[in-house]
């Protein structure tokens, strides 16, 4: 599968973004596909929301996990307070056990307290399953940091050929500009000379023209493809660089399609992402049959209290609850129906996602295959095409042709060597992307650098 980045606004995509870093040199920059791949992983807008997902991942598990581990709180206080001690139901004067003269108000007076709270989740299976369900979700974000490393490998490495693909192009446009000034030139001396007539001096510079228009539109896609990738990668904002045309040896993830397909539902990161939120989901469900069971929760408070520091006394309290749900308002009922939708929307991502690679891994195959094969052909039509060129203005030079056959001929060449060009740059992006449909692209990244990043 090939990825056709656009130099868009804004960042819909954010693969196709990157944070610029540093500061422009005034050196142009050699830049390899390596070189690209590795700042796209360390720059790039989706890698680095990737990461901050899986921050965030972190602190959901860490507070769902809060829900059972202790909770410990402390406060000291020191209050000045009068007690209306009639609302206490000790008013008119009248006391404790009929005692007479008892008063309304006591006070002021001072009350210190120091004091830690502690609270304990005995057994709760709301908690327990949420946080399993947060566990899971933070497999997934992980695997989904995966997925993303991957799949900027791929993109980087589909813009650097696709750019490396546009440099060809406009050198052969300027190839067959020259070409075409040059049979112009040959025309005028030809006409001079009296052995063609005007309209073949007239049909070269329409050519020419033509070639011309063709050139500048080839360099124009080749810069705004350099473009794209300074922007994928995150190079400093008005930063030079040239690309480098060799490209390195990939290694091939198999042969046998059945076996790479098995492998990659296996190694997909984004795979065993969808099936760890199918977990997630499954767990949320748990916890919120749990919701409608009995829990068993401990708090203990222990300090000391008195009516100054120096005469506090040490004091505890110690609870066991246990809480029992009985009626909600059919609130429990509502939240499984929408956990219900949520696991089959899970699992429909999935089974979608397991097709996805099944047809993406397929169709490497295909275009694999198809350019092998193209690329042969377009060797031989290329060699073939420049053949016939020659021949061509030869004839036209000794008087026995009119260009109509050498412009023929010109654009047989140009449609030669975009085939070749096609079919060679084909070949390295459907390569790549049977690496990238197997999720082995950062392994791959890893052997190419001789180590580990």
């Amino acid at each position: 599968m090939q990825t056709q980045p656009t130099t868009t606004q804004g960042t819909a995509n954010p693969f196709l973004g990157g944070v610029p870093t540093g500061t422009p040199t005034a050196e142009p920059l050699k830049l390899t596909v390596i070189d690209a791949i590795l700042r796209a992983l360390d720059h790039n807008l989706g890698v680095l929301n990737a990461e901050e997902a899986l921050g965030r991942a972190h602190g959901a598990r860490w507070i769902a996990l809060s829900q059972l581990l202790p909770n410990v709180n402390g406060r000291v206080s020191e209050a000045r307070q009068i007690i209306n001690l009639a609302a206490f139901g000790f008013g008119s004067g009248t006391g404790p056990a009929g005692l007479t003269g008892f008063p309304e108000l006591v006070g002021p007076f001072n009350v210190f307290d120091a004091r830690v709270f502690i609270s304990q989740s005995i057994f709760d299976l709301e908690a327990i399953n949420d946080a399993k369900s947060e566990g899971h979700a933070l497999d997934a974000a992980r695997f989904s940091r995966q997925s993303a490393r991957d799949f900027v490998i791929h993109v980087a490495g589909n813009v650097y050929i696709q750019a490396l693909a546009a440099s060809a192009r406009a050198d052969a446009s300027r190839a067959q500009r020259d070409t075409a000034e040059a049979l112009y030139k040959q025309a005028l001396s030809l006409k001079e000379s009296g052995i063609i007539p005007g309209v073949d001096v007239l049909r070269a510079q329409v050519q020419f023209n033509s070639q011309q228009q063709r050139a500048t539109a080839a360099a124009n896609d080749f810069e705004k493809m350099k473009l794209t990738l300074a922007r994928i990668i995150g190079l400093p904002l008005g930063q030079g660089f040239s690309l480098d045309g060799t490209l390195p040896q990939l290694p091939s993830p198999g042969t046998s399609l059945d076996d790479v397909v098995e492998r990659a539902y296996r190694t997909r990161p984004d795979y065993q992402a969808a099936l760890a939120k199918v977990r997630a989901a499954e767990a949320s469900r748990a916890a919120i049959v749990g919701s409608a069971l009995p829990s068993v929760h401990v708090n203990a408070d222990l300090g000391g209290i008195g009516l100054t520091v120096g005469d506090a006394k040490y004091t505890y309290s110690l609870v066991g609850a246990v809480n029992v749900p009985i009626f909600n308002g059919n609130r429990t009922h509502g939240r499984l129906a929408q956990a219900d939708a949520d696991i089959k929307v899970r699992q429909a991502e999935a089974e979608d996602l397991k097709a996805s690679i099944y047809y993406e891994v397929r169709t490497a195959f295909l275009d694999l295959d198809a350019t092998s094969q193209q690329l042969a052909v377009a060797t031989s039509a290329r060699e073939l095409a420049d053949q016939q060129l020659q021949q061509v203005r030869d004839r036209f030079t000794a008087g026995v042709a009119s260009n109509v056959e050498v412009i023929q001929a010109q654009e047989a060449v140009a449609l030669a060597v975009e085939q070749l060009i096609s079919a060679q740059y084909g070949f390295a992006l459907a390569n790549g992307a049977l690496i990238r449909g197997v999720g082995s692209s950062e392994d791959t990244l890893r052997q190419l650098i001789g180590g580990g990043r």
